[in-house]
């Protein structure tokens, strides 16, 4: 026998002349695809690469030898060396041996792509440990599997966003998809610098001043030294890299923290595997070591025996043990670090890290809820080994012994069962940062894996579609794969049985999306099956951008503007000398270094001292008391807060707290709120008055709707009137503790059961709130029955059976049930109540008003006490019942069921049934009235924001009735607008009835509030865009319902492309991160439902109402500051290059500087730049005012205070000063080369005088630093003049005459434009002057 450590591999034909011990045989040709990938490396060739003289190989050789081959191929690859060590092992088969990758592959493919015929499975199948060893080669593949490098190339394919995926529950290592990762971040290590120097660059003026700092490198162009012009660029350019940095490693921090947020995750492990493979590998470690003469590449083989051996011992461990060999680790990891496949444990109020599809759900008594270990414990080490049937969930069929002999009747072992026997499988999920809808969803576990242990989720298969950005809509299929257990030789074996393999389909109600929150008091299994960039939450996001504020793009145009006047006078100063070569220059270098000498006239440091003031705007914001826990993320833009017009916001969580309440009852000819309700308690406790309630010891009998309406024996009589009052007000509360999908669970806080309620709508939640507050208390809900207690004397009142439950839609608009009520109190006696049939039978339905008044019976009373509470704000629902007689019923049933069988339009006839046999004359019980409280102060802060000129858009996920109450009570939209509704556009929809739909907005848009549904909305975006954003953006108000994150982008994008206007959107959701990120200004709200919305956000606020003084206050100040200090800085640079003009044209057109070097730098810094920059403290009126007074904010949005009028009066200033400080300087003093330090002594020390006085000038609110940097700028002038005397004429400084020269030059340059400013303000004062009387 030949040597499996020689340095190649062993030959098939090695192997292959003794038959007796080979296993079932394939074709060669069906190899030819491996043969194919190793042709290029002859001498370390496997099996696949060599013939038997009959064209065969052995499986048992193709087995052993297939791992050892494909590890000459990846050697250095240890995820695949684990795996395909994995494939050699006959183990539990609890993973694909692939992991992933397509499983309907053929085992094996020809090199033209087509297949050959598998042989079949029977051959062989006396020989007992081929066949079970082929059971394992196929544990999971549906017919077959694929060869390795095919099962990589297709797990890459898995991990595209355009491949569906089969995943292995419990596997590990894990395949490879993206990482689940929260990133907010703008750049990466390597996009930074590129990213940011492009965004800088893009600026017009920062390309200029580059181009003239590269001019200094040539010498004819040089002027002065060449730090004169690097340094500032390099400067600036630091300073905004460095802000732009420190940002982003902010939000790299916040996104660190979300994170590490720690979550337990069951690992599955056959533990004897772990100990045999860290055996073997020591073996294989000892016998590489003995045999020195191999090379390194061989030596990594696993021993061909040894393997072989490994085989033969899991065989005969399987013939001992057939039960469940599987362990679980349990352990907390990172959010980080979750991964496709992963088990993910949660518990109540825990956010769902990643996509789930949900496997096991029970409630929290019948396990502990999921404690992640602390951060500094999360280690790979923290693993605690549990007996999970034990402790994460009891088995319902026992022990595993148990349950395997409960199986072996069929021969399958552990065959799920779908009894559900361990509670329901239901789970409640907020949604609400996922797609802005308030009501709960119910999600349940697949009834093929609710009743599993969970060691037997090893055994399951999830085949999921590709990734999409529908969070509506999810297919997938799970399979799960028992054990048979079978009889060779005398002894157990066990074995994978495709045949006998079960399957379920998934829905999106098996699901569970990432951000999501588990609100019920559950334990939920569930696996991962997309992360990070994949899942739903991710898709529906837009990349963050970098935003750039207008303010930057206005100065950027004018900028052009001082670019095309410095590039005017260079020419036409060449141009007056004749366009002649001189001597020393030629006349092109001339007009270069005028250009360069003209450089100034575009101030390099205007931005620096824009981002600083900047920077003092973010400080100003944050150190508000306020606005306590306000957070400025983008630094970049808060002068936008300032040029607000559209303000685009959320509603649940934004304007709303999503706490529902109560508020109001009307039973016909009474209504009841406030203090009243006092009287709704006495009628409940008169009316639930059993006839033994007296009698401990004697069961009461129960209440039904034909009870009759009793007193207490101590109660006084009552009058006919009062009895019927109060036999409508126990039907209403009677009907509303009955009609609902509320579940009851018990909860312990501080030490005492509290009763908690669980739904999918916050509506319902607050009624069966109520209800209990006035007497009647829900303490059963299943899926079969309801059971009710009166709170006054802790005895159940109330037993009904669940027939059929109608849930509410948003087409129907209302939800009804049948009910059996039951008449014997004793449990005991409970299951023959239930087999009763005699009981009263009666239909309950609530809805909204627009749908229940043609259901209900004729009244005169029901359509004004509706608008009533619509008026108030409240969410308005009409409540009716209707008795059924047993024939009723069954003749109703079975013609539901009948519809229900329909395989075609089968939700219109199962509806129609319906409304034949049960929605038709219904007696009216009463109106209810739920308010949805609304954030502090959001009513004065809408109206102020109105007022300010700003047009808010409302867009949510909820329903229309309940976004139009809410606008209403939160005066969106006042009482004299018209609200216009268009809803329920389709694709089909034609478009003329389309656009006649928009036509009333068009004739009085001032006085009308749209309000439009998603599908429409999705309608007019798809076929109409512009006709639609034309006129809406002319109303008031509109409100979007049934938006998805990415419609509420899309407006928020339409809206800024169509207007060129200033965009805020803010929200407190997930769901909200993509309209933030594409406004202009992003605005999120820290609530109780997270910080996801928060830091994507530009602006971080705690809640709704400190948006008002972030755009009043804080924003018109940036905006205005900012406007004031940029004009400042252009007429600062624009004054001097004037004054060089005037100098170059009186020393005939030739290029010298006038300042240069430190004079130059030191006036646009030292001499200048504290008081210039001072002016980000100004105000021109306080907070009360500008809050009592917002149309003061109005009259920014037109940018009316940088604009091109205000530009070229600027430009006018500066020229007239510039012309009079030089020319003056000159004809007072002399240009001579002897007189020309005397003369830039003068000018220069004018120049700095007129412009600190010109600060001065401009100051509307004094503060003590701008006091304090005009006398210190002064002060330290006056300090650097002696230093100056190489620029200077320091004994003629000193002289009277140079005091009366500067004197006289200074008072002749601003005297004329203060007396211009003085006389405007007088004829024509500004608004601001206005509201301060004066």
């Amino acid at each position: 026998m030949s040597r499996s450590h020689e340095n190649h591999l062993p030959k098939a034909s090695d192997y292959s002349t003794d038959n007796s011990d080979s296993d079932i045989e394939l074709d060669i040709q069906e190899l030819a695809t491996h043969q194919e990938q190793h042709d290029d490396n002859p001498e370390e060739s496997s099996p696949w690469d060599q013939g038997s003289p009959d064209g065969r190989i052995p499986l048992r050789n193709l087995r052993v030898s297939r791992t050892r081959g494909f590890r000459a191929s990846r050697q250095n690859d240890s995820y695949w060396d684990r795996d395909s060590e994995s494939l050699t092992q006959d183990s539990l088969g609890i993973r694909d041996s692939e992991g992933t990758t397509e499983d309907n592959a053929p085992l094996l493919e020809l090199s033209n792509g087509s297949t050959t015929r598998r042989n079949s499975r029977d051959q062989g199948s006396d020989r007992p440990s081929t066949r079970l060893r082929l059971a394992k080669f196929l544990s999971f593949a549906s017919t077959a599997i694929q060869s390795p490098v095919a099962g990589y190339q297709d797990a890459q394919d898995n991990s595209t966003a355009g491949a569906s995926r089969h995943i292995t529950v419990g596997q590990y290592p894990p395949p490879r998809f993206p990482p689940n990762a929260v990133s907010n971040a703008k750049y990466s290590a390597w996009s930074f610098l590129p990213r940011t120097l492009y965004n800088e660059f893009s600026f017009f003026f920062n390309m200029y001043f580059l181009l003239v700092a590269l001019s200094q490198l040539i010498p004819p162009l040089r002027i002065g030294y060449v730090s004169t012009y690097v340094v500032p660029l390099a400067f600036v350019l630091a300073i905004t890299l460095g802000k732009e940095a420190l940002d982003d490693i902010a939000r790299r921090r916040r996104d660190a923290e979300a994170n590490k947020e720690a979550y337990t995750v069951l690992r599955l492990h056959d533990p004897s595997k772990d100990s045999r493979r860290k055996k073997n590998r020591k073996s294989r470690a000892a016998k590489t070591t003995s045999n020195r003469g191999r090379s390194d590449t061989a030596s990594s083989y696993p021993n061909r025996l040894d393997v072989i051996e490994e085989e033969e011992e899991i065989l005969g461990r399987d013939r001992k043990v057939p039960g469940i060999d599987i362990e679980v680790d349990e352990l907390s990891i990172k959010a980080r670090d979750v991964k496709v496949g992963d088990v993910i444990k949660l518990g109540k109020d825990q956010r769902v890290p990643a996509d789930l599809v949900i496997l096991k759900s029970s409630s929290a008594e019948s396990g502990p809820a999921p404690s992640p270990l602390p951060q500094s414990q999360i280690s790979p080490s923290n693993i605690t080994h549990t007996d999970v049937g034990a402790t994460l969930f009891p088995l319902e069929t026992g022990s595993p012994t148990t349950s395997a002999e409960h199986h072996e009747q069929d021969g399958v072992y552990n065959r799920p069962d779908t009894s559900d026997s361990d509670g329901t499988g239901e789970a409640f999920l907020r949604t609400d940062q996922l797609d802005g809808e308030t009501d709960w969803k119910l999600r349940l576990a697949s009834s093929l894996t609710q009743s599993l242990d969970p060691r037997l989720f090893a055994r399951l298969r999830i085949i999921a579609g590709r990734p999409s950005k529908k969070i509506n809509e999810f297919v997938g299929t799970i399979e799960y794969t028992p054990w048979e257990i079978s009889e060779h030789d005398g002894a157990p074996q066990r074995e994978s049985n495709r045949e006998k393999a079960l399957s379920a389909p998934l829905t999106i109600d098996n699901t569970a999306w990432a951000n999501t929150v588990l609100a019920s008091n559950v334990t939920v299994l569930a696996v991962v099956v997309y992360t990070g960039a994949q899942t739903r939450q991710a898709m529906s996001t837009t990349a963050p951008r970098s935003k750039i504020g207008l303010l930057d793009c206005e100065i950027n145009d004018l900028t052009k503007i001082l670019c095309a006047l410095t590039l005017t006078l260079s020419v036409v100063l060449v141009a007056l000398e004749g366009f002649e070569n001189r001597e020393e220059m030629k006349w092109y270098v001339a007009m270069t270094r005028f250009l360069i000498l003209f450089s100034t006239i575009i101030p390099i440091s205007l931005r620096v001292n824009l981002d600083m003031g900047k920077s003092v705007y973010a400080w100003f914001i944050q150190r508000d008391q306020g606005i306590p826990g306000t957070v400025v993320r983008t630094s970049t833009i808060p002068e936008e807060l300032g040029r607000i017009e559209y303000l685009l916001s959320d509603k649940t969580g934004t304007l709303t707290q999503n706490e529902m309440e109560l508020k109001k009852v009307h039973v016909g000819t009474v209504s009841y709120a406030n203090e009243a309700m006092d009287e709704v308690t006495s009628h409940v406790q008169q009316g639930f008055v059993t006839s033994s309630a007296s009698d401990a010891l004697k069961p009461a009998q129960l209440v039904t709707p034909s009870s009759s309406y009793r007193t207490s024996v101590a109660a006084n009589p009552t009058t006919r009137t009062r009895r019927e009052i109060g036999s409508r007000v126990r039907d209403l509360v009677l009907a509303l503790a009955l009609c609902h999908n509320v579940t009851p669970t018990i909860e312990e806080e501080n030490g005492e059961s509290v009763t908690t309620y669980q739904a999918s709508s916050p509506d319902e939640i607050a009624i069966v709130r109520w209800t209990e507050q006035v007497g009647l208390r829900l303490i059963h809900r299943d899926r079969k029955s309801i059971t009710l207690q009166s709170v006054e004397t802790s005895r159940v009142v109330v037993r009904v059976q669940i027939l059929d439950i109608f849930p509410f839609t948003s087409e129907g608009k209302r939800m009804g049930i049948i009910l059996q009520f039951l008449e014997k109190q004793d449990p005991a006696d409970a299951a023959d109540s239930a087999r009763d049939t005699s009981g009263e039978i009666w239909f309950y339905q609530k809805g909204a008003d627009t749908v229940m008044t043609s259901i209900v019976a004729m009244n005169d009373w029901l359509d004004e006490e509706t608008a009533n509470m619509a008026r108030e704000g409240f969410r308005t629902l009409v409540v009716g019942r209707r008795k059924l007689s047993a024939q009723q019923y069954q003749i109703f049933s079975s013609k539901y069921k009948e519809a229900s069988l329909s395989l075609q339009h089968r939700d219109a006839k199962m509806a129609r049934v319906v409304k034949e046999h049960l929605e038709s004359n219904l007696e009216l019980l009463g109106v209810t009235g739920v308010e949805d409280k609304l954030q502090k102060d959001v009513k004065p802060s809408l109206e102020l924001l109105r007022n300010a000129g700003i047009k808010i858009w409302m867009l949510t996920g909820d329903k229309v009735e309940t976004a139009r109450c809410v606008a209403v009570s939160a005066k969106l939209v006042s009482r004299t607008q018209y609200i216009h509704t268009v809803t329920k556009l389709t694709p089909d929809t034609p478009a003329a009835s389309a656009l006649d739909a928009l036509s009333l907005l068009r004739s009085k848009p001032d006085s009308t509030t749209l309000l439009i549904d998603g599908d429409s909305l999705s309608y007019f975006l798809s076929h109409h865009r512009w006709e639609f954003v034309s006129i809406a953006v002319l109303l008031p108000a509109v409100i979007a319902c049934r938006c998805s994150p990415t419609q509420k982008a899309d407006i928020a994008y339409l809206i800024r492309q169509f207007t060129k206007k200033r965009v805020a959107c803010i929200g407190d959701g997930g769901n909200d991160v993509s309209m933030i990120q594409a406004a202009d200004v992003g605005v999120g709200i820290v609530g109780k439902e997270g910080r996801q919305a928060s830091l994507a956000a530009d602006f971080s606020i705690s809640s709704f109402h400190h948006l008002t003084k972030l755009l009043v206050w804080h924003g018109r100040n940036s905006y205005k500051r900012s406007a004031k200090l940029a004009q400042f800085i252009i007429h600062r640079g624009l004054i001097i290059s004037v004054c060089q003009t005037i100098y170059s044209i009186a020393a005939h057109y030739e290029p010298i500087a006038l300042y240069r070097d430190w004079l130059l730098v030191g006036y646009a810094t030292v001499y200048t730049m504290a008081p210039v920059f001072s002016l980000v403290l100004d105000k021109d009126v306080d907070e009360g005012l500008a809050n009592l007074y917002p149309e003061l904010y109005k009259e920014l949005t037109n940018g009316q205070s940088l604009s091109y009028r205000t530009f070229f009066v600027w430009v006018a200033v500066s020229i007239y000063q510039g012309s009079i400080i030089q020319g003056l300087s000159q004809i007072l003093v002399g240009s001579s080369n002897a007189e020309f330090p005397r003369m830039v002594s003068v000018s220069f020390t004018v120049l700095v005088i007129n412009e600190l006085i010109m600060v001065a000038s401009e100051i509307v609110t004094w503060h003590r630093i701008m006091v304090a940097s005009l006398l210190g700028t002064m002060a330290i002038y006056i300090g650097s003049v002696p230093f100056l005397g190489g620029y200077f004429d320091l004994g003629y400084v000193w002289s009277w005459g140079f005091a009366w020269r500067v004197t006289a030059i200074s008072a002749v340059s601003l005297v004329p434009p203060y007396s211009v400013k003085i006389l405007r303000r007088t004829l024509k004062p500004p608004n601001y002057r206005k509201v301060q009387g004066f």
